[in-house]
């Protein structure tokens, strides 16, 4: 019989973390791990290998907004549930709790280095960040309607010479890839973001071939045309406010 008794793992008490959680974040695409803060103060760029990784609304126009700025407009626009769909507007309210937005998409009027810009609203440059699997299911024919309702209202945009300026961001696919969002008189990327209508493995089993190196990534939507230009994020606003005095009428820019 041994003279020390063995210590079970309950005799350490309550385990401690090594550190709060939050405070690292892996990166999905070289696994490095990286330190919040530090990443949040590289705009949310991998500092390895400059993967991208997701910006909220509020901090994408942080990003390209003049401070102060932004003006939210159709701040009260909410969803509906025209198909009945079991407990759809259960699950919508759920969403609008945990991300504090009533709606996917915040629009409204700011400035960027003091030129004025719209979002959604056509009576100025009209910017569009998109980032979306597309229409929702759950809405129907009303959902594939906005696409070309916002097709047409673009159209009224271009016939009073006024530009637009698509920024395609991860992931940008479905209807609004088949919209708003590659009708742009100029239209811009982040790197290796995803761009497409359907996924690669539906284009896949639908054509019955293999896709090539890099399919629907920016960079391979610039190489085909469908983008003008890859932009990193820490190079965004300067880009847009060059872009904003070569397109706006001189009366908008003053």
């Amino acid at each position: 019989m041994g003279i020390f008794n063995k210590r079970s793992v309950a005799d350490l008490g309550e385990k401690k973390k090594d550190m709060p959680e939050g405070l690292w974040i892996k990166c999905p695409s070289c696994g490095e791990s990286l330190y919040e803060q530090a990443l949040a103060k590289n705009l949310r760029v991998c500092s390895h290998c400059q993967h991208h990784f997701t910006l909220s609304a509020e901090e994408r126009i942080a990003l390209v907004a003049d401070e102060g700025s932004f003006e939210e407009i159709d701040a009260k626009l909410d969803s509906v549930n025209p198909l009945g769909f079991k407990d759809y507007l259960g699950k919508v309210r759920a969403y609008q709790a945990k991300t504090g937005l009533t709606e996917a998409v915040i629009t409204g009027r700011a400035k960027i280095d003091g030129q004025p810009v719209l979002l959604a609203i056509m009576d100025c440059a009209v910017i569009v960040f998109s980032a979306s699997g597309g229409a929702r299911m759950h809405e129907g024919i009303l959902s594939l309607m906005q696409m070309a309702k916002t097709s047409g209202a673009l159209a009224r945009h271009s016939e009073a010479k006024l530009p637009y300026v698509s920024v395609l961001t991860h992931p940008t696919t479905g209807g609004v890839t088949a919209s708003f969002a590659t009708l742009g008189d100029i239209i811009l990327a982040e790197p290796k973001c995803m761009i497409g209508f359907a996924g690669p493995r539906v284009v896949k089993e639908t054509t019955h071939s293999d896709l090539p190196p890099g399919f629907q990534t920016a960079e391979f939507m610039m190489e085909h045309g469908l983008v003008d230009t890859i932009v990193p994020r820490a190079e965004m606003r300067s880009t847009l406010s060059r872009l904003l005095l070569y397109l706006l009428p001189k009366q908008a820019a003053a």
